[in-house]
Order: structure tokens, then sequence, then C-alpha cells
């Protein structure tokens, strides 16, 4: 893994549609196998950039997302790399029987992308604002939950999901989001990232949140508090050997999310303490109403 930390709090540009059709044309170019199915949403994902070039590896399933990843369940047992893109609620909630039994269950290779999750979907109101989609996937047995921060970590996450075998969750902002990192930028799949070094508290955030972390630790430096911050983009695997010793080195962490924290990002990390090293908890996210 290694980084650069841009961290001037600057929104990157570059829309996140984009970088997924260039990274799909990327990747179906080196290996023909991969495939792209959308649910008539090839205007936010894309894909219609990615048919004029790759015609054949492009298939709209329309509204119907429990349709879309049982077709890619299908693709998979054939042999073939299947992404399916939805946004968030539809992709979790509305296919979530058939991407468990479909395609974890039969233990099939089917990589889900659900854009616009929590408050990024904006305008298109509550019903399109999902805060349960990571929790309905990391109910999943061996399935990845996947959180990147900004533009750069989410087009290195697809080129890893790429080649890592099984059920994913990957969530996509498509615009607006903070640049955290420097392009070129490399992760690993259950290895979060240690933003700033801290002693008094740590803050462990996800996705949109990440940017305001280290907001909050810039002006709790200013009140003489120390803070750790901690990328966790990776929910499952989470990264319990940097949770474990920032809680031993502060004592106290506070998690972030832009999410239902009761049974997200705040939950899995409390349950790894309680089992391993019982320290004080605070979660920043939406509540249970």
């Amino acid at each position: 893994m290694q980084y650069r930390i841009a961290g001037k709090h600057e929104i990157d540009e570059r829309m996140g549609g984009d970088g997924y059709a260039q990274t799909m044309v990327e990747l179906i170019a080196q290996d023909s196998s991969v495939v792209h199915i959308d649910c008539d949403l090839a205007g936010c994902s894309k894909a219609s950039e990615i048919a004029k070039v790759y015609p054949a590896q492009v298939i709209n399933a329309g509204i119907a997302e429990a349709n879309a990843v049982g077709i890619a369940a299908g693709l998979s047992a054939a042999g073939k790399i299947p992404f399916v893109h939805s946004f968030g609620p539809f992709i979790s909630r509305r296919a979530f029987d058939q991407a468990f039994l479909s395609a974890a269950y039969a233990k099939l290779n089917v990589k889900l992308i659900g854009s616009d999750p929590g408050i990024c979907a904006a305008y298109n109101g509550g019903t399109h604002m999902p805060f349960e989609d990571c929790a309905l996937y990391l109910a999943v047995p061996d399935a990845i939950v996947l959180d990147p921060s900004d533009y750069v970590m989410f087009i290195n996450l697809l080129k890893k999901l790429y080649a890592w075998y099984g059920v994913s969750y990957l969530r996509m902002v498509r615009k607006n989001s903070a640049r955290i990192y420097e392009d070129g930028a490399d992760f690993e799949i259950g290895k979060g990232v240690l933003l700033r070094e801290g002693n008094d508290v740590t803050i462990v955030a996800s996705g949109l949140l990440v940017d305001e972390a280290l907001k909050a630790q810039e002006i709790l430096s200013e009140r003489g508090i120390s803070a750790r911050v901690i990328d966790m983009f990776t929910w499952k695997p989470l990264d319990v050997e940097l949770l474990l010793q920032s809680a031993a080195k502060t004592g106290c962490i506070v998690t972030a999310e832009n999410h239902n924290c009761t049974v997200g990002l705040g939950a899995a990390v409390a349950r790894v303490l309680a089992e391993h090293c019982p320290i004080p908890v605070e979660m920043v996210g939406v509540q249970d109403r």
C-alpha cells in the first residue's frame, strides 16, 4: 500500500462515473470476460461510454435490479466477471435475495456497485438515500464491503476487485467528493489507512466523512487535542490490527460514516473493541430513525 495525501479539502472535479467507464474499458481490453450490467442508468455509470468501445460487453437489464444480479450470477457461472451497477438502495434492498442466494450462496464472482450512497443522492430524496446498504452486505458471509473516500481510491479499488474472486459491494460517489489522495495511490483491501497520528482520540471514518474527520482533526489540534485519523474504507474485511493498535494508543474512538451507525461501520468497530479492547466509543452517522 502506498499513498500521498492531498490534504487541502479541495473538491475533485472528476466524476466517479467517468472514472468507472474508463477503468472498465481498460479491464475489458485486458480481459474479455469482464462484463458490465446496468439497470437503465447508463448515464449515471457512463456505461454508454463503455458500450461505444465494447458493445458486446454491456447489458442493460432495465429497471430490474434483482434480474440484473441474477443475470450476473449466471454469467459468473459461465466464466465471466460481471460488474453490476445501480443506485445504492436498489442494488442492495431490491436485489439482496439474488445477491445472497444466486451469487454468494453459490460462491460465484459478482461485483456490485452502488452509486450515490446516503446523503450523496441529494435532490433524489429519501427514497434514493441508502443508509443501510453496507449493513445488508456486511451480513453476507465472505462478502467484501468497501466505502472509498475519494475518486483516486474508488478507481484503485475497482481494479483490486477485478482480481478478487467473490461477491463484493463497492459504493460509488458520482460527483463532488473531496480529494484525499494524490493520483497513483495504491490501497489494500482489509487494511485501513492511517492519515494522521495522534495520542488523545482516534477518529475512524470512511467515504465522505474522511475529509470531515481531517477537518475535525485540525479543529481539535487548535484546542490542544491530538487526534489520530484512520480512513477505514474497508468495512469487511475490517482492519482489526490497526483498530486495536489505535485503541491501545488513544484509549477512545469516534467513528464517522455516511450510513446508519447502529448497523454500519460504528457497530463493526464497537464489536471488535468489545471483544478485544473495551474502551469508550462514540458514533457519528445517521441514527436509528
